[in-house]
């Protein structure tokens, strides 16, 4: 008897794992994965591909945004938004037939701020649970969507913002928190919201005696946060411009802070066998955009980390918009102009470098086995990761993408500047 108990219990725990498997591979819930680290939990992916070849289907998208799709339970939900920013959609497609199930305008502004020429009003992307999508358009405002009934649960606009340069940064889910920063040029800020009501829980305004002094410009900021366990605490790891900070996610209090730098971060950190790796943003030489650099951090510290948890800086073509992804320890980034680098992650020596071609705003993903990198005229360079540079295919669609690409089962989900593609 005892032993058809361990036997059933055997199989009770095998079937979840199998279950929480598929479910992984069926569902694509954050901004760069579900575990926002770029990596794609299938086991094969699309390797060839145009705007005719291995297309499932191929659907218009209305309004303009970069913002990248969410999957969840066979639903495919993206934001857009007017060109000029007077309206908001969402708009959800049936994974399977890319067919639209629905699209709502979700907010309107009478007079919307600027942004720059190559952002849109709805860069950032949703994140998505059981019963729930979650979207956010900086200071235009932030929604819950009701999954199965396609009705609003809750909706706000009075988080302000002076993005100068338009929203970026994408929301994150965390327990019963939706986490999402406000952070413009002035009183820049973070907030984590009640994910069932929107009612704030915490609120975390950058510290006004080193915000303050800095010229407005080098406050902004379009990154999005990950969270992190560090030594049983889980941390959000939020590296803003000028500096990073580490709060205690669940109360918003100030761990940790590095400082590194002046402007426009945007590329999101990445977490790695116990290191934290921040990206600086845009350092200024002669009052000019010039550099950026990339840092791995010992997050272990409490307080100001800068001159005793910094482990290796590297600043050679390290990309401002696109986020690294690490594979096997290595550490592969595409500079905003094409060249990639491929790093130790624990030690950032280099291992090599490859000019890929073109210019790039979308970030890398690993799926099936290799990396996708897609410039933003909407060529992709598919590698295998490794010690060299090694080449598997190259594929062509020609439109504008800045999102990332999307894996689901052995299909991947692209966002153009016009359409939305299911690729097999």
């Amino acid at each position: 008897m005892m032993t058809k108990k361990i036997n059933f219990a055997a199989f009770l725990f095998f079937f979840f794992v199998f279950v929480s498997c598929q479910t992984e591979q069926q569902n694509w819930t954050h901004f760069r994965g579900s575990k926002m680290n770029g990596h794609a939990n299938v086991e094969s992916a699309p390797l060839h591909w145009s705007d005719t070849e291995n297309v499932v289907w191929k659907v218009p998208v209305k309004g303009l945004g970069w913002s990248s799709p969410v999957v969840y339970d066979g639903q495919v939900w993206l934001t857009s938004a007017e060109e000029d920013g007077t309206a908001f959609f969402i708009s959800c497609f049936d994974f399977d037939s890319g067919e639209l199930l629905v699209e709502k305008t979700l907010f309107n502004s009478e007079e919307p701020q600027r942004i720059h020429p190559t952002n849109s009003y709805a860069t950032p992307t949703p994140c998505i649970e059981d019963g729930r999508v979650y979207v956010h358009y900086g200071s235009f405002g932030t929604a819950c969507v009701d999954t199965k009934n396609f009705e609003v649960i809750w909706k706000r606009n009075d988080m302000p913002c002076e993005h100068m340069q338009g929203p970026a940064s994408s929301p994150i889910i965390y327990e019963d928190k939706l986490i999402v920063h406000l952070e413009g040029t002035e009183d820049p800020y973070v907030v984590a919201l009640d994910k069932t009501t929107g009612e704030i829980i915490w609120k975390s305004v950058r510290p006004k005696e080193i915000y303050d002094p800095l010229q407005p410009v080098f406050r902004k900021s379009y990154q999005t946060p990950i969270v992190v366990n560090v030594d049983g605490r889980d941390l959000l790891i939020s590296n803003s411009s000028f500096m990073c900070f580490a709060h205690d996610v669940n109360t918003g209090e100030v761990v940790w802070t590095f400082q590194y730098g002046d402007d426009s971060t945007v590329s999101q950190p990445l977490f790695y066998n116990g290191l934290v790796f921040i990206n600086s943003g845009w350092i200024f030489e002669d009052g000019k955009p010039n550099f950026t650099r990339q840092f791995a951090v010992d997050p272990t510290g409490k307080g100001d980390v800068t001159e005793t948890h910094q482990v290796w800086m590297y600043e050679d073509e390290v990309p401002q918009i696109p986020t690294p992804v690490i594979v096997d320890g290595k550490m592969y980034m595409v500079h905003d102009r094409g060249m990639v680098t491929c790093l130790e992650a624990m030690t950032g020596n280099v291992i090599w470098k490859e000019k890929l071609r073109g210019n790039f705003n979308s970030s890398p993903i690993y799926a099936g086995g290799n990396i996708y990198f897609i410039n933003v005229k909407g060529f992709c360079t598919i590698i295998k990761p490794g010690d060299s540079f090694e080449k598997v295919a190259e594929n062509d669609i020609a439109e504008t993408v800045k999102a990332v690409p999307v894996f689901v089962g052995d299909k991947m989900l692209l966002r153009m500047e016009e359409s939305l593609y299911l690729i097999q």
